[in-house]
């Protein structure tokens, strides 16, 4: 790369300039970026490094491997809802991960740095779908007798708040590409979406611990399958990564698209906190999925409560039998 540039400010926008006048603009969004490696410092792009393609290759290549087998699970147990959700998830952590490859090649190019804030943004609120989804089983299947609120309720407001989650990180990462630091539009709206994700994930667990507790004596008296445990294991396990991920994007987003975010433009940090989490969590879900936990059961998982309650013999998830 040539020497003796400097980085001045044109229109509140960083751009490049040599002394022979030729200039280079680092932001894309309506500015179409045409700074390259070959003429301007990494420093100067949004995220100040170039993505790692061994490990974007490693999270597409989990990716497609998690959605492979949901799609097969899917299929064989019928579960129609819980299959979309988790394919769609997994498709966008996919696109997003390419996307970090496309930018890698080219750290201005701003078609693929918005596709990945989209899509990696977004991809966790499918997950967290499926995640409300089971709740409604649960309870069901525990004792809906003891739950605060009504079943179907819990299960709609939690979606309901998915959608709006979901149109906010949208909206938000779409408009990004115009966002410079705190001022950005896109940015606030992000960030909007991503602490309202939080709040709901939070409302969530307290909901959860509250029928916990609430029905703690059904659990004692209701013989649990070890496929229903683990079931209820690994979606604990999902619900506390997501959570933790859902805290450190707003963390991250704190700042803005600021070339001064330190957080924005570690690394490390995102593999860490954001790239491991929903990777994991998404494989924990493979574990918590409905057809394994209520494979013996309706659609609403309630069959073993009610042959309980009617002094029945149950057949347990695992196919075993239990007075």
């Amino acid at each position: 790369m040539p020497s003796g540039y400097n980085v001045t400010d044109i229109g509140g926008l960083p751009y490049v300039v040599y002394p022979d006048g030729t200039t280079y603009s680092t932001t894309g969004g309506k500015v179409d970026a045409n700074c390259t490696l070959s003429v301007c410092p990494l420093d100067q792009s949004i995220y100040g490094y170039r993505p790692t393609l061994p490990g974007s290759a490693v999270l597409i290549a989990l990716y497609g491997i998690c959605a492979i087998i949901q799609l097969a699970m899917g299929i064989r147990h019928k579960t129609w809802g819980f299959l979309t959700v988790m394919f769609l998830g997994c498709l966008d952590e996919i696109l997003g991960y390419v996307a970090r490859i496309m930018y890698n090649q080219n750290p201005w190019n701003g078609s693929s740095f918005v596709m990945q804030i989209v899509t990696i943004t977004i991809g966790p609120v499918f997950f967290c779908a499926a995640i409300y989804v089971m709740i409604y089983k649960i309870i069901n299947y525990i004792d809906p007798s003891k739950a605060r609120f009504n079943p179907r309720l819990i299960y709609w407001v939690f979606i309901s708040c998915d959608i709006v989650s979901l149109a906010l990180q949208s909206a938000g990462g779409g408009l990004s590409s115009d966002a410079t630091g705190n001022s950005g539009m896109g940015v606030n709206i992000a960030l909007a979406g991503l602490a309202f994700q939080v709040a709901t994930l939070a409302a969530f667990m307290l909901v959860c611990a509250d029928y916990a507790f609430r029905s703690r004596q059904s659990w004692r008296n209701t013989h649990l399958p070890t496929a229903f445990k683990s079931f209820v294991g690994f979606l604990t396990l999902a619900v506390l990564l997501i959570f933790i991920r859902c805290c450190y994007r707003v963390y991250e987003l704190g700042n803005g698209y600021s070339r001064d975010s330190e957080s924005l433009r570690d690394e490390g940090l995102f593999i860490g906190l954001e790239s491991v989490m929903i990777v994991v969590a998404a494989f924990a879900l493979i574990g918590a999925h409905p057809g394994l936990a209520f494979k013996k059961h309706g659609r609403d998982g309630s069959s073993s409560q009610k042959a309980m309650m009617a002094g029945e013999k149950i057949e347990d998830v695992d196919g075993s039998n239990a007075s």
